[in-house]
């Protein structure tokens, strides 16, 4: 297998997370998204996606965008360990929990939004910030109930093994920390986050861990 990505990507990031949770192999190829205006934007890389977005994953004849579909495919082809519950109230909890991050708080703090927001909105770099960490609050004090109030969340966002929720939480959790962004109105999330962080799993995907780190 073979993963474009690049090493503060949140998305990519969650996939790599996935992959290591589950040791599974594969070759990491780096696309720098600010150098030189962006590789994502390069003809050859919008072949392979024309979203021009990471991560990308190739699997023999297989290509694959998005993350959480990416994700969900690993987990078909390599069901063991699962980051799925097997009763379907729990996969559904789970896949809510990881599109409330993916679907809500990152498109709007992602690269090309926070771009827009300077080059056609003239938005300064404090406008910028003010703008990451509103929607984070949102989204995470959102997350922060969800977790603290049920009882299925346990030493990670669903029970005591990691799942595509915690794939989710941890890059979102670092870039909040990467822009400055207050933790503390947070504890569970800080508290699954730590957890999730004391795995050789989510250590070697971290970004600071990337052969294309800066």
């Amino acid at each position: 297998m073979v993963l474009y990505t690049y090493f503060r990507s949140s998305a990519s990031y969650r996939v790599r997370i996935a992959l290591a949770l589950k040791s599974l192999a594969y070759e990491a190829v780096p696309v720098h998204l600010v150098r030189g205006g962006g590789e994502q934007h390069s003809a050859a890389f919008a072949t392979l996606n024309p979203a021009e977005l990471v991560p990308v994953l190739v699997d023999g004849e297989v290509t694959l965008t998005q993350s959480l579909p990416i994700i969900e495919y690993l987990e078909e082809r390599h069901p063991a360990p699962a980051l799925l519950p097997e009763d379907a109230p729990g996969r559904a909890r789970v896949r809510a929990i990881a599109q409330t991050i993916a679907c809500e708080i990152h498109p709007l703090n992602n690269l090309r939004v926070l771009q827009r927001l300077e080059t056609t909105l003239g938005a300064d770099q404090k406008a910028k910030s003010e703008w990451y960490a509103h929607w984070v609050a949102l989204g995470f004090a959102a997350l922060e109930s969800m977790l603290s109030q049920s009882a299925a969340t346990g030493r990670y966002c669903h029970g005591e093994t990691p799942t595509l929720a915690d794939c989710c939480l941890v890059p979102q959790i670092y870039n909040a920390e990467r822009f400055g962004v207050s933790l503390d109105a947070y504890p569970t999330l800080c508290r699954i986050g730590q957890a999730c962080l004391e795995l050789p799993a989510f250590q070697q995907a971290s970004p600071d861990a990337q052969i294309d780190a800066a």
